[in-house]
């Protein structure tokens, strides 16, 4: 210990890119649990599904009622006049119980609430389509009328208007619909769905692994639709007890665990008038995913991006549907695996389109020309690009979100085509995390920011960053839900500590609310740990108000982000290759070292909590250093990897057939042994991602090597424990473990 001691000689307190982080101004009013939970929302008003109308004359946005936070109706915002209103309320449409198909989609887009979930606008900026209960309803600007449509019987999914606003399309009992709005005529384009098959819908792992939410897509002139057929009677069907508290429910799922077999997929085109179909030659290898299908804009070409089960090569191929013929444009590899992104935009007034791709070790934009042939990197450095927001050729600008100047805050920027990465600009200005949503034909967009001491707010903005309006500035006043608490909120210390291979790992660290140097606290170690996860971010988070309960109850909360988390490039990410829950442990440990050596911890009572990559990590890190952890709270853990789905664990673990050894060296079960005492398990019983075996396995190991621990698990609940009764019980319970665990 005393080497990892003296190893923290150089840590930060502070990140350098900002300035240090102040209180909040605020009364005193101590935080409970029931308050966390209840309406009006402690983070004020936060609307969520933003979207700008593609003319860029308003902003809608769903917001929650101030007596029911999780009940939306659709709000807008009227640039020109600045007016805020009630677009839709929610209570002129439909309410009722939602299909299952529906159900376990929303849980996969991790969608939660009752009232309008989504919306869609279309082209013209004239209609917005409301899926509700099954149902569909349009509203038209023009009169400010919502009307429901006539579908027919049954429930509809996945719907969308067609690109030019003519038609509404949606998935019906596993075929694909659609509606001509001038003449009422429905139409199904296919008909044999049924069973194992199905028409435009995304198989398990594209929902849950790969941010795919529909198997189907209109081309832009609406003449024809591209969609995928798959057939999932080679994946294992699964019996799954929901157990619900009056009741279990059986539950049959097709279920890709890691090494079984997956869907087989098929990617058609269908002519809508000639009803003409034509299948895409995916290839030889049926053992494939298609992770993003993307029309051209001529609609005469379209692409796909091909990546193979290993998920270490990843193709994108551009099909002419005249010569039906495929032409591979971009090749990616990686001796670990190849990330997927929604980087890619085909340019309209020149022959090329964006890309991103970490071939430099970080996720960059590039310029592909001469069919890929020609690449010109357009950002370039040690940092990585989040997301590709806009493209305005007409003056060159390409906007991206990214961590040029900070790896724990996300900015917005813009380069220029033709200049390159010397002429990066950076728009938004304040410390913390930007998300821009861009209108469609103009370049004003909106900026969604957040930080540890501002909850979220909207602003409008134009293309060079100049604030045009709030849509919602949220200031913490008097009259703000959090303002009776925010006296006693608590701001983290940012540092940096060094991994055993020299990598930099970020932490953050909350002190107690009534802090004495002299004093002695217990710490609760947050984790996350995984893959495509950061939590060491200067963001407001719903997530941080229990560590905020905890520091008024006397606790150090600290979080830091291992080797194998996201946004610091693909050496840090690529170290937990075929070996997960190795470098992870080891680097929380380091945490823990650091930790020991601060005079006003209490090395003696420190505990780990996580959910789900969490929960792996909190079990596998007390198993495997008891020492180092006195407790462990492990929610929805994933316990042995050959219980999860093939996409992403094979991503991270190779095959279980070639790779036998590094499955079992990752799986909790074999480190049981290593338990002393102090854990509280907890599982949602109707968990459909995280099948609720993964926690069975483990209580039976336990229980038959004779050591106690302690269980709560939640019936009827699902991955994401949603509820406010549900959350007040389990936090309850783990705030009485841990002082239980720590303070007796």
């Amino acid at each position: 210990m005393s080497q990892s001691v003296q190893s923290q000689s150089s840590v930060t307190s502070q990140y350098s890119t900002t300035a240090p982080l102040t209180a909040l101004t605020g009364d005193n009013t101590p935080l409970t649990i029931e308050r966390i939970h209840q309406s009006p929302a402690l983070a004020g008003a936060s609307p969520r599904g933003l979207q700008m109308s593609p003319d860029g004359s308003r902003v809608t946005y769903l917001a929650g009622r101030d007596d029911n936070q999780s009940f939306y109706d659709l709000w807008q915002l009227d640039i020109v006049t600045g007016e805020r209103s009630v677009l839709i309320d929610a209570d002129k449409l439909a309410s009722g119980e939602l299909s299952d198909e529906e159900k376990a989609r929303r849980e996969r887009q991790r969608i939660y609430g009752q009232g309008i979930m989504e919306y869609f606008w279309s082209e013209d900026s004239q209609a917005i389509l409301i899926p509700a209960s099954g149902q569909l309803y349009l509203y038209q600007v023009a009169n400010n009328q919502v009307r429901k449509l006539d579908i027919g019987d049954g429930f509809a999914t996945d719907a969308r208007l067609s690109p030019k606003g003519h038609y509404v399309s949606f998935i019906r009992e596993q075929n694909i619909y659609f509606l001509s709005l001038e003449t009422g005529k429905l139409k199904a384009l296919t008909t044999d769905g049924g069973g194992a098959i199905k028409y435009g819908m995304a198989e398990f792992v594209a929902q849950e692994e790969m941010d795919r939410m529909t198997g189907y897509w209109w081309s832009p002139d609406e003449t024809k639709i591209a969609f995928t057929r798959i057939d999932e009677s080679g994946v294992e069907l699964v019996t799954r007890n929901e157990i619900y508290a009056d009741g279990i429910k059986l539950t049959e799922q097709r279920y890709p665990y890691a090494g079984k077999a997956n869907v087989e997929i098929e990617l058609g085109v269908i002519n809508l008038s000639s009803n003409k179909l034509d299948w895409i030659d995916l290839g030889k290898d049926k053992d494939i995913y298609l992770p993003r299908v993307k029309w051209l804009p001529d609609s005469k070409h379209l692409s796909y991006q091909w990546q193979n089960r290993s998920q270490q090569a990843l193709d994108l191929r551009i099909a002419d549907l005249d010569s039906k013929s495929s032409q591979v444009v971009i090749e990616e590899r990686s001796k670990a695996w190849v990330n997927i992104n929604d980087d890619l935009h085909f340019l309209k007034q020149q022959a090329g389109f964006i890309w991103g791709s970490e071939r430099s070790g970080f996720k960059h934009l590039y310029l592909v020309e001469d069919n890929g042939n020609k690449l010109t990197q357009l950002t370039t450095g040690d940092w990585a690009v989040d997301a590709l927001e806009y493209v305005d050729e007409a003056s060159g600008w390409v906007y991206f979100t990214g961590r040029k100047d900070s790896v724990v805050e996300r900015h917005i920027y813009r380069v220029n085509l033709k200049q390159g990465a010397d002429s990066i600009e950076k728009l938004s200005s304040r410390a913390g995390m930007h998300n821009a949503v861009f209108a469609h034909n103009k370049p004003v967009y909106i900026d969604h920011f957040s930080s540890l001491m501002q909850p979220p707010q909207v602003s409008l903005h134009q293309q060079n960053g100049q604030h045009i309006a709030w849509v919602e500035q949220n200031q913490l006043d008097k009259e703000h839900p959090l303002y009776a608490h925010a006296g006693l909120w608590q701001m983290p210390e940012f540092g940096t500590l060094s991994a055993d291979d020299g990598q930099t790992l970020q932490y953050r660290l909350f002190k107690p609310t009534d802090f004495d140097s002299t004093k002695q606290y217990p710490v609760l170690v947050r984790v996350y740990g995984g893959p495509h996860a950061q939590t060491v971010t200067n963001s407001w988070s719903e997530a941080d108000y229990f560590s905020q309960y905890l520091l008024q109850n006397g606790y150090v909360v600290f979080q830091l982000d291992n080797r194998g988390s996201a946004n610091r490039g693909t050496q840090f990410e690529y170290v937990i290759y075929q070996n997960m829950g190795e470098a992870e442990v080891r680097d929380q440990k380091v945490g823990v070292d650091y930790l020991r050596s601060l005079p006003f911890v209490d090395g003696d009572n420190i505990a780990i909590y996580g959910h789900s990559y969490g929960g792996y990590m909190a079990l596998l890190s007390q198993f495997k250093a008891p020492d180092y952890f006195k407790a462990a709270i492990s929610g929805a853990p994933v316990t042995d990897w050959r219980l999860y789905d093939t996409h992403y664990t094979e991503r991270y673990m190779g095959h279980p057939e070639t790779n036998k050894a590094g499955y079992d060296a990752s799986s909790v079960m074999p480190y049981v042994g290593g338990y002393k005492s102090g854990l509280l398990m907890y599982h949602g019983m109707a968990d459909d991602n995280v099948l609720f075996e993964n926690s069975t396995r483990v209580y039976k190991a336990l229980q038959d090597d004779g050591k106690l621990f302690q269980m709560m698990d939640y019936p009827g609940s699902k991955h994401s424990m949603r509820g406010e009764k549900v959350r007040n019980h389990l936090y309850k319970s783990l705030a009485a473990f841990l002082d239980s665990q720590l303070k007796n």
